[in-house]
C-alpha cells in the first residue's frame, strides 16, 4: 500500500447521478424532500423516546440509537449531494471526501449492527416473554449499544484506511454522487487487491454476520408466532416484526450488493442506484416503517403536541 505523504490528487470531481441540468434540478427538489422528511422524522422519533417515559424500553432505546445513526448517515451524504445538484463543478477535497468516508460508514456499519441487536430484542420479547426484563436490563441494553457503536468504528476504521492510504495520483474524476471505497478504489493507482480483501472481510463482519443472527432469530420468532393460539398476538407479532424485516431486505440487500462481490474497474449506474437505497433511502424510511404508525409513538407525539 501506498502512504498517505504520496497523494497528489487533492479534491475529486463527482459525476453525480445525471448530467442532465433538467434532471438534476429535479433530483435536487426530490432529494431536498427525503432529506426533509429523513431529518424531520429521525429528530422527532430521537426527541420522543428521550421525554416519554412510556418508550424508555429496550425496543426504543436502540431505535433511539438507530435514528441517531440514519441522521448522521444521511446528513454525510445529502447536504453535499444537493449542492452539487446546483453547481456546475462538482468537487470535494480529498480531506472532505475522507471525512464523509470515515462518518459514512461509522453510522452505516453501526446500523449493521443495531438492526441485529434489535432482532435479538425482539427475540426475547416474542420467545422468551418471562425473562424478558431480566434478559434485556438496562446495563445490558447500553452495553449492546456501545458493542454496536464499537464495532462501526472498527470497521470503518479499517476500510477508510485500507481506502485512503492508497495512493491517488492519475484521474480525480469519480463516477458516482458522494466518496464512497468501492467507487474510489477504482481511481488507486496502485494494485487495490489488499484493499478490496479489507472491504470484503469487514463486510462479512458487519454484514454478512448480522444477516445470519437476523435469520436464526427470525427462524425463533416464526416458530413461536405458529405456535400461538391468539390471533391477535400473531398479528401484533408479525406487525413489529414485519417492520423490521423490511428495513433489513432494503438495507443489507442493497449494502451486501455494493461490498460483497468483486470490484469492477467501472461504476455502473446500475451501481450507484443501488447504492442509493442504503444510503438515502433507508434513513427516510425507518423512521415511517418503524413509529410513526406505531400507536405508542403516535401518543407521544400527540402528548408532545400537547393534544
Amino acid at each position: 500500500m501506498g502512504k498517505g505523504n504520496q497523494t497528489s490528487v487533492t479534491e475529486f470531481v463527482l459525476l453525480g447521478l445525471s448530467q442532465d441540468p433538467k434532471v438534476q434540478i429535479f433530483l435536487f427538489f426530490v432529494f431536498l424532500i427525503i432529506y426533509l422528511l429523513s431529518v424531520f422524522g429521525n429528530l422527532l422519533i430521537i426527541i420522543l423516546i428521550q421525554t416519554d417515559s412510556r418508550l424508555h424500553t429496550p425496543m426504543y432505546f436502540f431505535l433511539k440509537n438507530l435514528s441517531f445513526a440514519d441522521f448522521c448517515f444521511s446528513t454525510s451524504i445529502v447536504p453535499q449531494m444537493l449542492v452539487h445538484f446546483l453547481v456546475t463543478k462538482k468537487a470535494i477535497s480529498f480531506a472532505g471526501c475522507s471525512l464523509q468516508i470515515v462518518v459514512f460508514l461509522l453510522a452505516g456499519c453501526t446500523e449493521c449492527s443495531l438492526l441485529a441487536v434489535m432482532s435479538y430484542d425482539r427475540y426475547v420479547a416474542v420467545c422468551r416473554p418471562l425473562h424478558y426484563s431480566t434478559i434485556m436490563t438496562q446495563k445490558a441494553c447500553v452495553q449492546l449499544a456501545i458493542v454496536s457503536w464499537v464495532s462501526g468504528a472498527f470497521v470503518s476504521s479499517v476500510d477508510s484506511a485500507f481506502t485512503l492510504c492508497l495512493p491517488y495520483r492519475g484521474p480525480n474524476v469519480l463516477n458516482h454522487y458522494f466518496c464512497e471505497p468501492p467507487a474510489l478504489l477504482k481511481l488507486a493507482s496502485a494494485d487495490t487487491y489488499q484493499a478490496e480483501m479489507a472491504l470484503f472481510s469487514m463486510g462479512v463482519v458487519i454484514l454478512l454476520a448480522p444477516v445470519f443472527l437476523i435469520l436464526i432469530s427470525y427462524w425463533h420468532i416464526l416458530s413461536t408466532v405458529v405456535r400461538m393460539k391468539s390471533g391477535e398476538g400473531r398479528l401484533k407479532v408479525f406487525s413489529t416484526c414485519g417492520s423490521h424485516l423490511t428495513v433489513v431486505v432494503l438495507y443489507y440487500g442493497s449494502g451486501i450488493f455494493a461490498y460483497m462481490r468483486p470490484n469492477s474497474k467501472v461504476m455502473s449506474e446500475k451501481d450507484k442506484v443501488i447504492s442509493v437505497f442504503y444510503s438515502v433511502m433507508t434513513s427516510m424510511l425507518n423512521p415511517i416503517i418503524y413509529s410513526l404508525r406505531n400507536k405508542d409513538v403516535k401518543g407521544a407525539f400527540k402528548k408532545l403536541a400537547g393534544r
